[in-house]
């Protein structure tokens, strides 16, 4: 069947019959099954052009007895699978789909929709009306983690709302349900915030772009930014809603802020520099820039807050924390007045403050904080989640603290960084990180233990977008690496050195036509073709535009 991630269990039982799938077959929706038969019609009905109409209601209320057969869908609570698993049964009568929640049938039509074959993944039928046969079959499912996550900073390169929705498809044909939205940097600010309008009139928009990793001597001249209307939000988290997918928005402090202080330079530490000259940043790295640690900064992002929570229901809110350098906060006359009026010690304990403030500012308003795992520093707030991001024991600390966790290591599962090491990899990041590696990727590190490791939500992969200017570098960069994550995510897989990885790259080879019929713009297995390689100019090497790291990671 080659079903990517591969189910819990599944059973070829072709005794029983194939299916056929055809103009008279109906769709009967149980109660609660509204949704998913909804994007069912839509998704198979565009790609078979078949009616895929609803059973007849004067007709048997289980629809049997149609003529061409039955997809029945069904809600079903008592289930052992739990409310993500689903149990799908294919037969010579029909499907019966059955999920133990409607995000369970949800998945659980993803499944389907990978038995239909990989013509089921384009937008029109290419043979209008025929016939689709099913393979015979049994399967039980549900996913290993409760978080599956991908991030995708649109600060550095802005994407279009439109390439948005279609990363959110991308990720429900994967099984995926945690969209991480990094919508702020100093490279620009991505959202509208009606009650303070320059973020977007200025904070949204560069002069010009580093043209490869900060160390690169070329710069693109063109102005570069965008944002999302408050309307483009909600249609954003309403389609990833109808998929099952939470949206995690995420609004980086105190770091990582020029952009905002570039639109509103009070929010910087203006006794040290001058705030009002500051522009948003047009290149690469950790900015000296950061908020000042005063009760005007923390007023100013609760009224972006309190408009980041009317949009987003998710209850969680990440705030970013990572990466604020603290230099400007040593030379503040104002910073260091606060840390002594705190009693708070040091710089670190400054930015332990800050984020201290907005855990409990969530909490009374039922959101849960989410933070790289810098802000361990200077002492957890209470009630804080981690995303350990710069290895495994950022999360380890957090998990044995009692803290929830969502595993994210560079090492392992940032899919900016190169997936060869070969000269023509278009702008090299960081270490290599093949296919291969990203499926034995482990997010429960052995050494937790087992009251600790009931703490790690699940995993998340990574895309930062300093050199992917554009969605077919995006594509390239995250595919087909992300298929191998969301099994690891999904799939109850054995210890990392006892996987099948020949058996998924089998299993790939069908993936890769689903992927093709996507219009995924995947790095090929042989390596990149022509037009993904990005040649650097006489006198420079792909390292001089790039960042490439030799040998394994450190595993820390």
């Amino acid at each position: 069947m080659d079903l990517i991630p591969a189910p819990l269990g599944a059973q070829d039982t072709q005794d029983t019959g194939a299916f056929t799938v055809d103009a008279a077959t109906v769709v009967d929706s149980g109660p609660g099954t509204e949704g998913v038969t909804r994007w069912l019609r839509q998704a198979l009905g565009d790609a078979t052009g078949l009616p895929l109409g609803p059973a007849s209601v004067s007709g048997p209320a289980s629809g049997e007895g149609a003529a061409g057969g039955v997809i029945r869908l069904r809600i079903d609570t008592a289930a052992p699978l739990g409310p993500e698993g689903y149990a799908l049964r294919v037969d010579g009568e029909g499907v019966l789909l059955r999920g133990g929640s409607a995000a369970g049938l949800f998945w659980g039509a993803q499944t389907l929709r990978q038995l239909f074959g990989p013509g089921a993944f384009r937008r029109a039928p290419l043979r209008p009306g025929a016939p689709w046969r099913l393979p015979a079959c049994s399967i039980e499912d549900r996913p290993r983690f409760a978080w599956r996550g991908m991030m995708l900073d649109v600060a550095r390169h802005f994407m279009p709302k439109e390439g948005v929705l279609r990363y959110l498809d991308l990720l429900a044909a994967h099984k995926l349900n945690v969209f991480h939205f990094h919508l702020t940097d100093d490279q620009g600010w991505r959202i509208e915030i009606k009650r303070y309008p320059l973020l977007t009139e200025v904070g949204a928009w560069r002069s010009r772009t580093k043209w490869g990793h900060r160390a690169s001597p070329l710069w693109d001249e063109k102005p570069h930014g965008g944002y999302y209307t408050q309307d483009d939000i909600r249609e954003i988290v309403a389609y990833a809603a109808e998929r099952h997918i939470t949206v995690v928005p995420e609004i980086d402090v105190p770091g990582h802020s020029q952009a905002a202080i570039a639109a509103y330079p009070e929010l910087g530490n203006a006794d040290v520099i001058d705030t009002s000259a500051l522009t948003v940043w047009d290149t690469w790295g950790v900015n000296p820039n950061v908020l000042a640690p005063a009760e005007s900064s923390l007023r100013f992002y609760e009224g972006v807050l309190e408009e980041v929570l009317a949009l987003f229901p998710s209850p969680f809110i990440h705030l970013g924390g990572d990466e604020c350098p603290k230099e400007q906060w040593r030379k503040s006359a104002a910073a260091q007045a606060k840390i002594e009026e705190l009693g708070l010690g040091d710089e670190d304990g400054l930015q332990a403050w800050f984020i201290r403030h907005f855990d409990g500012w969530l909490a009374e308003r039922g959101r849960r904080l989410i933070g790289w795992d810098e802000i361990l520093e200077g002492g957890l707030a209470p009630g804080a989640t981690v995303s350990s991001w710069r290895g495994y024991a950022g999360g380890i600390a957090a998990a044995e603290a009692g803290h929830d966790v969502v595993m994210c290591p560079e090492q392992q599962v940032y899919l900016n960084f190169r997936e060869d090491g070969a000269e023509d990899e278009p702008m090299p990041i960081g270490w290599v990180r093949t296919l291969e590696d990203v499926y034995r990727f482990e997010p429960v590190p052995p050494q937790l233990g087992p009251e600790a490791a009931t703490h790690v939500l699940g995993t998340q992969a990574n895309l930062w977008t300093e050199v992917t200017e554009n969605q077919s570098r995006v594509d390239y960069q995250l595919f087909p690496r992300l298929a191998a994550f969301a099994e690891v995510a999904w799939s109850a897989l054995p210890e990392p050195a006892a996987r099948d990885f020949a058996g998924f790259s089998h299993r790939m080879v069908a993936h890769y036509a689903r992927l093709d019929a996507l219009g995924v713009q995947y790095r090929p297995p042989g390596g990149p073709l022509p037009a993904q390689r990005r040649p650097a100019p006489d006198g420079l090497t792909a390292a001089d535009l790039g960042r490439p790291i030799e040998g394994p990671p450190p595993n820390v």
